[in-house]
């Protein structure tokens, strides 16, 4: 039995020397090659801009182009007034035979 338990300590031993006895330099040569890996990107909070009210705009009773259209109506008014004024005196020149102007 002496001999078994000298076996198993001596075996033991030498599993634990064949560690310590495996110590040694390596030298390795190693090129780099990219990984292509994905990564999701982060979401992003961002907070709304603030909300701004301006005031209502001013509605403005006078335009531009009123002026000439009140010309316009003005100079259709008077030319129909001449014409008026002129058939008129065409007829009463008429009647008294009194053909000129």
């Amino acid at each position: 039995m002496n001999k078994t338990i000298l076996g198993v300590v001596l075996g033991a031993a030498a599993l634990a020397a064949s560690t310590a006895a495996s110590a040694h330099v390596d030298v390795a040569l190693g090129i780099g090659v990219p990984v292509v890996a994905y990564a999701p990107a982060q979401p992003v909070y961002v907070a709304p801009p603030p909300v701004a009210y301006a005031p209502a705009p001013v509605a403005m009773a006078y335009r531009d182009d009123d002026d000439w259209r009140r010309r316009e109506w003005r100079e259709h008014e008077w030319r129909e007034h001449e014409r008026r004024e002129h058939q008129w005196r065409e007829h009463e020149w008429h009647d008294r035979g009194d053909w000129r102007y």
